[in-house]
């Protein structure tokens, strides 16, 4: 018997592990001492009351014979997809139903994808990176190669021609810098990846946050982009799903490498593998997407942007750098006086109460940068935003 003995190649644990040991630690000894957490991004507010309201009448359905569910479609229900279907027409994008995969997750999706992926092939992420796209390449034991983030380009890499690689991961607007690809550098990545027969792997978790009309909120709003390109988008930032879990991944039927249809794999490895999203679920995804829906849950998020507003006066305050914030609800800053991401995430724990995430844990050029969110509470963000800038001040 043998094991995969490439998760000998990650690291001891997951970077949001490590976090949680280390506050852990902290609140341990100092319980009097109030925390605030700005470090993972998972959301604050309740569900919205469409939402909710489909959540309970599915329940109901689900209580009586007539109406009662058992096995729904893997690739999921009708009418979601369906819905679905609108919402991307609403952006000029035209889709296919069967195109639409239902899942329980991004973060799932990015992984299982891989399955239909040979290890041979090189993959290609950009540093710092969100540590999933990494870690589960590394667990597949694939050969990664890295385009360099920084300060300089803005932290959106653009696309090297002396670079080969066969699946290449963008997110945008991005995780963990905040920053956001314009239509035409966006384009030149789907130029790249079609020149090279590569697949692009592309995150939009964060598309409801855009506010900018020249950042794309879907990689099909470009050309060229049904013959490289598989999408990731998740109800878990767009709705507040962090804990309910819907996303969906967009693969067309335009895509073939090897002679495949990519659609056709995926759709196969589903169907073997994966028994499909909750309906009640789904129906509360559904409610998302009605006027209703989209109101209220545009609320939220513009409670989130606000919240990314008041960390970012606070820096700009203090005279600290930083990108995103404006189309993300990250702000990703720079340390001050020069300390290492781990050395400024004890110092703002033990001088200030606030948690955010060390930039080091999202890769080597993340050194020296930070991570906050603006999934706090409003009231708690305002709190931690004051004691940021004096903790800076004190420097």
């Amino acid at each position: 018997m043998k094991i995969n003995e490439n998760y000998k190649n990650l690291a001891e644990s997951y970077l949001f592990s490590t976090i949680a040991k280390r506050v852990n630690a902290f609140t341990g000894a100092h319980p009097e001492r109030e925390i605030i957490r700005l470090g993972i991004g998972d959301v604050t507010l309740p569900l919205a009351r469409p939402v909710v309201d489909a959540l309970r009448a599915a329940s109901a359905e689900m209580g009586e014979k007539a109406t009662f569910r058992g096995y729904g479609p893997e690739q999921g229900y009708d009418f979601l997809r369906a819905a679905l279907r609108e919402e991307y027409a609403r952006r000029g994008v035209s889709l296919e139903e069967n195109e639409i995969f239902v899942g329980d997750g991004a973060k799932s999706d990015i992984g299982n994808i891989l399955d239909l992926f040979d290890v041979d092939n090189t993959v290609l992420v950009p540093d710092p990176v969100y540590p999933v796209y990494v870690d589960t390449n590394v667990m597949a034991g694939r050969r990664i190669v890295y385009a360099a983030a920084t300060r300089e380009n803005g932290f959106l890499p653009m696309p090297d021609a002396s670079v080969r690689a066969d699946i290449i991961y963008i997110c945008s607007p991005n995780n963990p810098t905040g920053a956001a690809y314009r239509r035409t550098e966006l384009q030149a990545w789907v130029d790249y990846a079609n020149q090279n027969g590569a697949v692009l792997l592309f995150d939009a978790a964060y598309e409801r946050f855009i506010t900018e009309p020249d950042v794309p909120h879907s990689i099909f709003e470009l050309e060229g982009t049904k013959t490289c390109a598989i999408e990731f988008c998740s109800l878990s930032k767009t709705a507040g799903f962090t804990g309910t879990r819907c996303s969906y991944t967009i693969v067309p039927a335009a895509l073939e490498r090897g002679g495949l249809r990519l659609n056709a794999m995926w759709l196969r490895r589903q169907t073997t593998k994966y028994n499909g999203v909750p309906y009640i679920v789904q129906r509360a995804a559904a409610a998302v997407f009605t006027d209703e829906g989209r109101r209220a849950t545009g609320e939220a998020i513009d409670y989130y942007r606000a919240n990314a507003a008041v960390i970012a006066a606070a820096l700009d305050e203090a005279g600290v750098w930083y990108c995103g914030g404006r189309n993300s609800p990250y702000i990703w800053m720079a340390c001050p006086g020069g300390m290492k991401s781990w050395d400024f995430f004890d110092f703002l724990l033990e001088r200030a109460g606030v948690v955010g995430t060390p930039g080091v844990g999202f890769g080597a050029e993340g050194e020296g940068y930070f991570r906050l969110t603006g999934f706090g509470d409003a009231e708690k963000t305002k709190i931690a935003a004051q004691r940021l800038r004096d903790a800076i001040a004190a420097l």
